[in-house]
């Protein structure tokens, strides 16, 4: 999670078994767009991470629909757009840090994700 940003609640995004494992999806968390992913290494080891949807590098809401990949130990994400590489867990982006945007904190309660706002 971004160090600027303390979650006040917790927002319900979506039951976790409707996010194809290795992929993302768009959702609307107090009225922002934040890139929603459920990363699944093939041996049950589900983790589920948030960042800001919008890719500051080509100005559009495209980061959900990035490839999810790993970096060394980081699991990053990569636009789809200029290919820009966003670390998952604090949002860090690889190539220029200037592009880097805001994580969220998650969590998976009953099969359901969970999102901080």
């Amino acid at each position: 999670m971004n160090q600027d940003r303390v979650p006040r609640a917790w927002q319900a995004v979506c039951p976790l078994d409707e996010i194809v494992p290795n992929t993302g999806v768009c959702a609307l968390v107090d009225g922002e767009q934040v890139a929603v992913f459920h990363v699944n290494d093939g041996h049950a080891h589900a983790a589920v991470y948030a960042i800001e949807n919008f890719d500051p590098g080509s100005q559009a809401a495209v980061l959900s629909r990035g490839l999810i990949g790993s970096l060394g130990e980081r699991v990053v994400v990569a636009s789809p757009i200029y290919k820009h590489h966003f670390d998952l867990r604090t949002g860090e982006c690889l190539e220029t840090p200037a592009y880097s945007v805001s994580a969220f904190d998650t969590r998976v309660e009953n099969g359901q994700v969970w999102v901080a706002v």
